[in-house]
């Protein structure tokens, strides 16, 4: 009589639904530190789109309870906020990510506990002073100025400090993977209440100019940095046990201020192609190529997220000596950056003319364009977040020189293309210099780290 297999073979999954599960977990396994990056990039990438949408939606609110001027005055002001209140941090947002998991690998405890409170104390008292600094050359300046945007002016630099320390708290929770809490104040619950508070001023019929919509930005600021403090302190007491602090702010500044430079020339590739557009053609054809970037937006959260997940765990990886895990991780980041970011751009290629009609009719001429811009995108993400990769290993410097020749290339080719060709010739210059940056950040990782960083080959 044969004796029956006790062992079974387990049957594949039936069943669409089954099958679905399946290719998932394939997909969303993999160590853990892959793992949660995924998850964590899901996060953030949710919570940045979930917030573009909230923005675009209040600045159609406040262009229609406002008016044009007084609008005019609030965006103008609000921008040199969010310009000024990006850099005036010192970078202390980005260095966290690297300073306070070197910290935790050497045990040096005292270090960590004065970084996680000087830290933010120095980015309110120095911000503090140079608001005040600011109101000041307002005050000097006023005889010249529009005098509708005086007032706003002052109470943006009443904003300021806040806005800074919200940045430098973004990225402290960042390097204890507390997504959540880093991102929503500044993205979701600060746009919660600029909107609550505009529509309650409008309801109760208060006249809403500039002045009234820069007073509720900036207790929206203000309200949500206290509130990211209080639930931030909290928990950080329940991570870093109490004992005595050390404070190394030149240290802090040494790390921090080569990173503040590579995030100035980012923001100046940034918005180059813009503003160039606006000297030289006109106010229509720019809103056009300002749709198409809006609407490519969605391949640079992908970027976003991606960056702000990794970039702790590179500097952690390198504090602990563990190259293999590093390499092995870096290859995690930058596959999970490409191919969703070629996936996501093939997606608003295809779906481009509609999108862009949803800003008007008018719109829709600039979907050529959508292609051009794309390739620099595309391109960029091929080698993922390596900048943060070599912000935290040390190489700020020579990741600031890259930054600072992209952003040449692309004024001067801006400058060369975009009086003939308009906004083809700014989408063409900006994924062009984006290349050019992509090629240079690709050699300086193999020469410097000895890692080949693109999302395909060997």
């Amino acid at each position: 009589m044969a004796v029956m297999d006790t062992e079974t073979v387990p049957a594949p999954p039936a069943g669409p639904t089954a099958r679905l599960r399946a290719m998932l977990g394939r997909l969303l396994g993999g160590t853990h530190e892959a793992s949660v990056t995924k998850r964590l990039a899901g996060t953030v990438f949710f919570i940045r789109v979930v917030s573009a949408a909230m923005a675009y939606l209040s600045q159609i609110l406040l262009a229609r309870w406002m008016g044009g001027s007084d609008y005019g005055v609030y965006v103008y002001v609000w921008t040199w906020v969010l310009l000024l209140g990006s850099m005036m941090d010192f970078g202390i947002s980005a260095s966290a990510q690297k300073i306070i998991p070197e910290c935790r690998a050497s045990g040096d405890t005292a270090l960590l506990r004065g970084f996680l409170s000087g830290s933010r104390w120095m980015t309110l008292v120095v911000s503090a002073i140079v608001s005040a600094l600011l109101a000041g050359i307002i005050k000097v300046l006023s005889p010249w100025l529009d005098p509708n945007s005086i007032v706003p002016l002052y109470i943006g630099c009443i904003t300021l400090p806040a806005f800074v320390v919200a940045n430098a708290q973004d990225g402290i929770a960042r390097s204890h993977d507390w997504m959540r809490l880093g991102l929503m104040p500044q993205f979701i619950v600060r746009q919660s209440l600029i909107i609550g508070f505009t529509a309650g001023a409008f309801a109760l019929g208060f006249d809403l100019g500039a002045t009234a919509a820069m007073l509720a930005s900036a207790a929206a600021v203000w309200i949500a940095m206290i509130g990211q403090m209080i639930v931030l302190n909290r928990r950080l007491r329940r991570h870093v046990e109490p004992g005595p602090k050390a404070y190394n702010f030149r240290g802090w500044l040494a790390v921090s201020l080569p990173i503040l430079l590579v995030e100035s020339f980012y923001l100046l590739l940034s918005y180059t192609d813009v503003l160039v557009l606006q000297q030289f053609r006109s106010s229509e054809e720019v809103g056009v190529y300002f749709a198409v970037v809006k609407t490519l937006a969605l391949v640079s959260f992908i970027h976003y997220a991606m960056s702000a997940t990794t970039a702790h765990r590179f500097a952690e990886y390198n504090a602990l000596g563990d190259k293999a895990r590093l390499s092995a991780y870096v290859a995690h980041a930058i596959k999970w950056t490409f191919w969703p970011s070629l996936a996501a751009t093939i997606v608003l290629l295809a779906l481009g003319k509609p999108l862009l009609w949803l800003f008007g009719p008018q719109f829709v001429v600039g979907y050529d364009i959508m292609f051009i811009a794309a390739i620099g995108l595309v391109a960029r993400s091929a080698i993922g977040p390596v900048e943060r990769l070599l912000n935290m290993l040390g190489h700020q410097m020579i990741c600031a020189l890259a930054y600072a020749l992209a952003f040449v290339a692309n004024l001067v080719l801006c400058i060369l293309l975009v009086p003939k060709f308009g906004g083809h010739g700014a989408a063409a210059a900006t994924s062009i210099a984006l290349v050019f940056e992509t090629v240079l950040l690709f050699w300086i990782v193999r020469k410097r780290l000895g890692l080949h960083v693109l999302a395909f080959g060997k």
